[in-house]
């Protein structure tokens, strides 16, 4: 076993796992200098709390990086790629790029859930195809590699991976509908008043729970949505309310 830095603390990871994790950087044609920062953005929170006694922490705080990385990456990337279009398509654009299920997508093509390190009730429930763990591990890899190589590096691992997905996506008019951001400018030309979200309540163990969001203008609950995060019961609970408003097909 090899002793190595690991948020913070040492910790053994196996031979094994380091091969594990070579396959992962051939595979994003990125090496990792440290590679106990590729292993933490791996480390859900559901394994972080089974070996809390290890001292071993969850890619939680990488996922908060990563979401701003990645956004910066599109944003940067749309922003030169396509000079024509206005803010306004841009901006929708990106919301479909930088959400759960096209994050979730980019996972899934590089096979990020073969190298996740789940707990056991998040192993047995399906952890590694759930769309809000493969997200998050996505922004949480792409933290890391910020933090370690710098912005040209994310965005030169980020672009060669995935810029094929993008454009083909944009060309087919096969992005993620974001029916939060439909939903916003909707009401707001209807009733120019603010729509919020609010969590109703939350079901189920940690490891599988359901949150149940309204959505809520001017005090009136106008729909609710159910998901296994927040993000997803907001998007369930906007997708909702416009098919009752006969705006959104199934």
């Amino acid at each position: 076993m090899s002793q190595v830095l690991f948020g913070g603390n040492n910790v053994n990871i196996s031979p094994k796992r380091f091969k594990k994790l070579d396959q992962l950087q051939d595979t994003i044609d990125y090496r990792f200098k440290d590679i106990t920062l590729l292993n933490t953005s791996l480390c859900h929170s559901s394994y972080a709390n089974e070996n809390k006694n290890k001292g071993i922490i969850s890619n939680e705080r990488l996922e908060f990086l990563g979401d701003v990385v990645v956004d910066l990456v599109v944003s940067d990337y749309l922003f030169k790629r396509f000079v024509n279009y206005p803010e306004g398509q841009l901006t929708k654009i990106r919301a479909s790029i930088v959400c759960e299920f096209s994050l979730a997508f980019a996972a899934r093509k590089i096979k990020l859930g073969d190298y996740l390190l789940l707990g056991k009730g998040e192993e047995i429930t399906g952890g590694r195809e759930r769309d809000s763990v493969l997200s998050d591990a996505f922004e949480a890899l792409a933290a890391a590699i910020y933090l370690e190589g710098g912005y040209e590096a994310v965005k030169e691992v980020l672009i060669n991976n995935f810029e094929q997905d993008i454009i083909h996506a944009i060309a087919k008019g096969e992005l993620f509908i974001d029916y939060k951001t439909e939903l916003q400018e909707l009401l707001q030309r209807k009733f120019k008043g603010k729509v919020e979200y609010r969590v109703a309540k939350e079901v189920g163990p940690d490891h599988d729970k359901k949150f149940f969001v309204n959505v809520v203008v001017e005090n009136e609950i106008l729909g609710e949505g159910v998901g296994r995060n927040k993000k997803e019961a907001e998007q369930d609970a906007a997708k909702k309310v416009l098919k009752k408003l006969g705006e959104q097909n199934e």
